[in-house]
């Protein structure tokens, strides 16, 4: 006997059923979302306003805004956020925190500067002396601006004292002590405004290298770095500022007296001339009668360079070539037309009394043999350099593809 009762559903069984699970599935997901949510840290991005600028994300340590980008690898660790930024007519970079705040790095200021506003670095300084009291705009009653230095011992003091009267006030005076021996030469009222720096058996190379550094020497139009054995009888600094700047030499020096002896010819004093550029030396010394020694050359003995010309020139000195032999022969680098713009002041003159008081620091009591040592080294160091200018350009050329110019007469 058949049952009689509601037919089988012909669908899905329980539909209802299921609608409910997924209701309840869903609302379950919420809660947990809402939870995890209000678990985290909270980041306000609805006010972070990009520029369109190309943006460029590099690890740091502190915490800030994640992100991708194609093109750059990035890892799990925490990003630096550069981005193109306006801040005081300049574009900047700025870092931004997770907290929301921006720090300042600035690609293009000096390295180690990145994280101070440009409006605060200060790339240039100077050597001019400042008072301990008072207004700093009223330390200066004159902003000099000539710098010369003389690398000194005691044994010259006269001769350098003599020296240093020969420049004005308009000059900074530096002295360089390679026998330690400062303060006995407070005598000397000018002593009481130069400045004194000393370093046991340097020479002024390695001074020149450490103290004046171009950024530091800026303000100064001219920088003379002198021997301590010149005399100067016939010599007037602001005089010889004013023809240097008649006849636009970026690297110069005084003519020198014959009668003290002379290493160079290009160097003899003219008594027919005011300045002169070239000249015909012994034969077999000039390959090129437009190239040093006979042209486009000083010696390194009382050498006057431009703000310009002691930039590149300052580069050029190696750390470890201190007798700067050789580099006189390089000077003509450093300047445009060395032919026109490197010259010697035959109107001003000096006498080289070539007194050796460095060279006989140099072992001890045997001076002879401190003599030849040191002539050693310089012979040594001239060929050093040499060799090193000379591989330099032509890797230089090398990795350019060039081949290094044919020189015209008289060119660069």
């Amino acid at each position: 006997m058949a049952r009689f009762g509601n037919p089988a559903p012909s669908g899905p069984v329980s539909q209802p059923n299921e609608s409910m699970k997924f209701i309840i599935a869903v609302s379950i997901g919420v809660v947990l979302g809402y939870f995890i949510g209000v678990s985290l840290p909270a980041v306000n991005i609805t006010k972070l306003h990009l520029p369109r600028s190309n943006i460029v994300c590099t690890e740091e340590d502190s915490p800030s805004l994640d992100t991708s980008t194609s093109g750059h690898n990035h890892s799990s660790n925490n990003r630096r956020l550069h981005s193109n930024y306006s801040l005081s007519h300049s574009s900047n970079n700025t870092r931004l925190h997770s907290n929301n705040n921006l720090e300042i790095y600035v690609s293009t200021n000096p390295r180690g500067a990145e994280r101070l506003p440009p409006g605060m670095v200060v790339s240039e300084s100077d050597l001019y002396q400042r008072r301990l009291w008072g207004k700093p705009s009223e330390d200066l009653h004159i902003l000099q601006k000539y710098l010369v230095s003389f690398t000194v011992g005691l044994g010259q003091k006269k001769i350098v004292d003599a020296a240093v009267k020969k420049f004005s006030e308009n000059f900074t005076i530096l002295l360089f002590h390679y026998d330690g021996q400062t303060s006995e030469w407070d005598e000397f009222e000018w002593s009481k405004r130069a400045i004194h720096i000393s370093a046991r058996k340097q020479t002024k190379w390695w001074y020149a290298k450490r103290f004046l550094q171009p950024d530091i020497v800026a303000p100064y139009d001219y920088i003379f770095i002198w021997d301590e054995d010149l005399g100067v009888e016939h010599f007037d600094a602001e005089e010889y500022i004013k023809i240097v700047k008649k006849h636009r030499l970026e690297i110069s020096q005084p003519g020198v007296d014959p009668s003290t002896g002379l290493t160079w010819q290009m160097t003899k004093r003219r008594r027919d001339k005011e300045v002169h550029r070239e000249t015909e030396e012994k034969p077999g010394r000039c390959s090129d009668p437009c190239r040093p020694p006979c042209s486009s050359f000083v010696e390194i003995m009382a050498p006057v360079f431009s703000r310009d010309a002691w930039r590149c020139v300052w580069h050029m000195i190696q750390n470890d070539l201190v007798h700067g032999w050789g580099l006189d022969f390089a000077f003509r680098r450093c300047v445009e037309s060395a032919h026109k713009t490197i010259g010697v002041v035959d109107s001003q003159w000096i006498a080289h009394r070539n007194i050796p008081s460095l060279g006989n620091q140099g072992k001890g009591k045997n001076e002879k043999a401190a003599k030849q040592g040191v002539r050693q080294r310089c012979y040594e160091e001239a060929a050093t350099f040499g060799t090193r200018m000379a591989d330099a350009e032509k890797a230089y050329y090398r990795e350019m593809g060039m081949l290094p110019l044919k020189r015209q007469p008289c060119g660069p």
